[in-house]
């Protein structure tokens, strides 16, 4: 396999990437899509994710199948259907709607440093899923999602901390994800073989 690169995301085959920016060492699985994003350093979604309007946080893990930002209809109005939105699809004498397509656009979903989106998970429209969060596989999350909180189920609901509260805060305080290339390199061995809270008596 190829190896990231600082400069250049790699894009997998079949990846399509439409009016979205990536920092470093970003990798963006084979069939996905992402529409209208940001990936922070070292974010990566795996096989036939699907992202739109989404602030991805740096080292973000993004599984296989996931939907991030799902999009959506005018269900408040008579009709649903694309022929609202999409007209130009179905009449030649009408453009599409731009208004509608700015207001979905501006719906962002976030998500914060080191969180993990499950398999087939679903993150609403205007979500935060806070860092180092863990969303259960086939989770359906449709509320915020505190920092290193784990959540599952449709809709997903909260099952535990991941870390005490004192080693949570410590890692927000710690960011080391905000560290640069050489740090997490010179650290690495760290970060394999201690637990968090061994980790953070020896560089909080």
């Amino acid at each position: 396999m190829p190896k990231l690169s600082p400069t250049e995301p790699l894009i997998h085959e079949g990846a399509k990437t439409v009016n979205s920016t990536f920092g470093r060492y970003c990798e963006v699985g084979a069939g996905a899509i992402v529409l209208n994003s940001t990936f922070g350093d070292y974010a990566y979604c795996d096989r036939l994710a699907d992202i739109a309007n989404t602030s991805v946080g740096k080292f973000a893990n993004i599984a296989a199948m996931t939907r991030i930002g799902p999009t959506d209809h005018p269900w408040r109005n008579a009709a649903q259907h694309h022929f609202l939105y999409r007209s130009s699809y179905y009449f030649d004498d009408v453009e599409d709607d731009a208004a509608f397509f700015t207001a979905r656009s501006a719906r962002r979903t976030t998500l914060g440093p080191d969180c993990w989106i499950g398999h087939g998970a679903i993150v609403k429209p205007e979500v935060t899923v806070g860092a180092g969060a863990i969303v259960a596989s086939g989770a359906v999350v449709t509320k915020d999602v505190p920092p290193f909180m784990i959540v599952a189920g449709c809709p997903a609901v909260p099952l535990r901390m991941r870390f005490p509260e004192a080693v949570a805060e410590g890692l927000m305080t710690l960011a080391w994800w905000d560290w640069d290339h050489a740090t997490l390199r010179d650290r690495l061995a760290e970060f394999r073989a201690l637990p968090a809270e061994a980790f953070l008596a020896r560089y909080a």
